[in-house]
């Protein structure tokens, strides 16, 4: 009995030790590669949407708004690599790294080019491509202040090629579209660009590169 108890302690101490170990391992709360998830603005509370109606002006792509229903279906993107391989199914998405969201739904990515958005006359966000492959104006870069793409993190996107970031400013539509938001690309950083992660399918990180699928 005395060296079972002489044992307790020591196993406490080895509990302990173990502990900060798995600090080493991606946050289980990180955003990874391959997840479908959906964006809200934090500052307007709407989510980031897509459908299959075209800009009636600019560059008559696809249109990008922002719907406050949570329950659209239309409002899912998964997470992909800048290119294929780049970002590899269930891997942490880092702050700084280089993504595309492609829209669920229609196959489109997400994309900013220099024409004048329809209602506040910023930049244009469209979706683009077809079956999630577009150009090099679908690129985004993830900002955030930690290691990783935490999805309690607001965070913001700014675009490669032009530089803008991701923003609503509140603008609303008419028909067909009506009382949803205007979704643009601003040249500065600001409350209006800031977007967090919320309902989706967030694919669990493996510790196993040899496990990991390409997307």
């Amino acid at each position: 009995m005395r060296g079972g108890r002489r044992l307790l302690p020591l196993l406490l101490l080895l509990a302990l030790l173990r502990g900060p170990c798995r600090g080493r391992e991606p946050a289980p709360g990180a955003v990874t590669c391959g997840s479908v998830l959906k964006l809200l603005n934090t500052r307007h509370s709407v989510r980031l949407h897509s459908h299959e109606v075209k800009y009636g002006s600019g560059s008559g792509q696809q249109s990008v708004t922002g719907v406050e229903a949570s329950d659209d279906a239309n409002s899912y993107w998964r997470i992909r690599g800048k290119s294929d391989g780049s970002c590899q199914r269930g891997t942490p998405v880092k702050c700084g790294q280089a993504i595309r969201l492609t829209h669920v739904n229609t196959g489109k990515n997400l994309h900013t080019h220099h024409f004048p958005s329809p209602l506040s006359n910023n930049q244009e966000v469209s979706a683009f491509g077809d079956d999630g492959e577009g150009d090099d104006l679908d690129i985004w870069i993830v900002q955030c202040s930690g290691t990783h793409w935490e999805r309690e993190d607001a965070v913001r996107f700014k675009h490669v090629g032009t530089e803008v970031f991701l923003s609503i400013t509140g603008e609303q539509y008419g028909h067909p579209i009506r009382g949803q938001r205007e979704v643009h690309g601003m040249p500065t950083a600001n409350h209006h660009n800031y977007w967090k992660a919320m309902e989706g399918v967030f694919i669990k990180p493996s510790m196993d590169p040899a496990k990991h699928d390409e997307l």
